[in-house]
């Protein structure tokens, strides 16, 4: 009798992993939040944002420091790991990396593309007091923030 793999329980987790290079990258399979934080407890394999960046165009621009405010890397940093691509990320900036990568999934999945989701996170909101919500990243709190706004505008309150 062939098994098969427990289903994920939440599908923003298989959008963000795929984000981040999927089960090639992470080397494991992740079907939950506790999956999860076990594979950022021990550090996102560099290739993990590697990937990311090259997925993601507000990423890759050398005019801003979009790089710096989602996951907390600079860009020179970002640029020195690319040697070393197989070192893992701390676990905080695993963390960083992985709550950006779950954003831009929920903002894709609401916004129906990628190009529209990374064009909300570089456009000032009203509800965010015409903050944009890629300046919010840095802080828990106001990563916070922009969770409860997507959550609402998923729900329809867009104030």
């Amino acid at each position: 009798m062939a098994h098969a793999h427990p289903q994920v329980e939440d599908p923003t987790i298989g959008q963000t992993v795929a984000l981040l290079g999927g089960r090639r990258t992470v080397h494991r399979l992740i079907r939950s939040r506790l999956e999860a934080h076990d594979l950022l407890a021990e550090g996102l394999p560099g290739h993990a944002l590697a990937h990311l960046v090259a997925a993601v165009a507000i990423l890759r621009a050398t005019s801003h420091d979009s790089l710096e405010k989602a996951v907390g890397i600079s860009l020179r940093t970002y640029q020195r790991r690319k040697d070393a691509p197989d070192r893992k990320l701390s676990p905080e900036q695993s963390g960083r990396t992985w709550k950006f990568a779950e954003i831009l999934a929920r903002a894709t999945a609401l916004f129906g593309s990628q190009a529209e989701a990374e064009a909300w996170l570089e456009r000032p909101a009203m509800a965010l007091d015409q903050r944009r919500p890629i300046d919010l990243l840095s802080t828990p709190t106001g990563v916070g923030t922009i969770e409860d706004h997507l959550t609402r505008l998923e729900y329809g309150v867009y104030t």
